[in-house]
């Protein structure tokens, strides 16, 4: 079963070896764990859901494993080739790669796996399987300020597993590249997934926007496991520093799908928006409050029109230590959320209690 994952770190001793005699390699390990307590005011008997429609945090009344993950960064020849192999155990890592996860494979542990060479000074090509580009949340616990995930990364890509080439030019960046089918690590379809992406900011770094994209299209028959014939999503990301205490983010992304001939579900498209404010006002202390809103006027995807969540989170850090306190009010136009003896509403609050460690 480890076999796959033993090869990974083989991969990466041999790359050190192979450049044993280049006095500019490096290795850099890091990683971390997160762990959670959650409740859901309605103590709704729904299941496996809980009142919880996003990633990875679906506990009712109960404790919780996160993620335990451990990456090794490989670095020769002054920087121009790199190895990245990013393992992960646990609810998220196996949520996150649901193909490997529905398939008993071992890869359902690599989160992230690549390779980058470095042709020039502004053009790399990256191979492998990486995170997606899409959104602002990422999927590691001590690199998001709000503990629970947001609508849009729960229903976004997770990863790709491909070619990418990035381009730099002063400000400006360019990604362009091809992947298997949306989150598969090992394809399953012809289909494949263009990616791509436009970065700017200013000079001093404060404003910095990302234009994203993540689709496929022409399959005609649906022969992929969405069984749609097209998929396009177009996603914004802008962030903001004010001062040292303060900081603003804001995601926005449109997911337009074609369904097949005599499809049950319309074409049609769903939306989503959500604003961060972060807010620091010691070095031990951060607040963070995400509102988000999505919009599925079709029912093209979601089972509401419209769904609307905040998300209060106070950080707490004790040296590599942050406990996380969160609080999720969350509304919809349709009654989606379950009550304790099963009957519906349209909304739910959630409380939820977090520990993360980071090295």
């Amino acid at each position: 079963m480890l076999q796959k994952i033993s090869m990974a770190f083989i991969a990466t001793a041999l790359f050190f070896i192979a450049s044993a005699q280049d006095s500019t390699k490096s290795l850099s390990i890091s990683g971390g764990l997160d762990a959670y307590y959650r409740y859901n005011l309605d103590d709704a008997a729904d299941g496996a859901k809980s009142n919880s429609f996003t990633s990875f945090t679906k506990s009712q009344n109960g404790f919780a494993l996160g993620l335990a993950t451990i990456k090794a960064d490989a670095s020769a020849l002054s920087g121009k080739v790199t190895a990245t192999v990013d393992l992960g155990f646990g609810q998220r890592a196996e949520e996150f790669s649901y193909y490997d996860f529905a398939a008993k494979s071992s890869l359902v542990y690599v989160k992230q796996l690549y390779l980058t060479v470095a042709a020039t000074k502004n053009l790399k090509f990256t191979f492998g399987k990486f995170a997606t580009h899409v959104g602002y949340e990422l999927l590691d616990a001590p690199l998001n300020r709000n503990y629970s995930m947001s609508y849009m990364f729960t229903n976004g890509p997770f990863s790709h597993t491909g070619l990418k080439a990035d381009i730099t030019a002063g400000p400006v960046g360019l990604m362009i590249g091809v992947a298997n089918f949306i989150d598969e690590t090992e394809a399953t379809t012809s289909s494949k997934t263009l990616i791509a992406q436009i970065s700017g900011g200013t000079k001093n770094g404060k404003l910095k926007a990302f234009l994203n994209y993540a689709g496929f299209m022409g399959a005609t028959k649906g022969a992929n496991p969405l069984k749609l014939k097209s998929l396009n999503q177009v996603d914004l990301v802008v962030t903001g520093t004010i001062s040292n205490k303060f900081n603003i983010g804001f995601n926005a992304t449109v997911q337009q799908r074609e369904q097949v001939k005599f499809a049950p579900t319309p074409n049609g498209a769903w939306f989503g928006t959500a604003l961060y404010l972060n807010f620091d006002p010691c070095s031990k202390i951060g607040l963070s409050l995400r509102s988000e809103y999505i919009g599925d006027d079709k029912l093209v995807y979601f089972g509401a029109k419209n769904i609307f969540a905040n998300t209060l989170s106070l950080n707490y850090k004790v040296g590599p230590v942050t406990l996380i306190p969160e609080v999720r009010f969350e509304t919809a136009e349709s009654k989606i959320f379950k009550t304790h003896n099963l009957s519906t509403q349209s909304s739910t609050v959630s409380a939820l209690m977090a520990v993360v460690y980071k090295f």
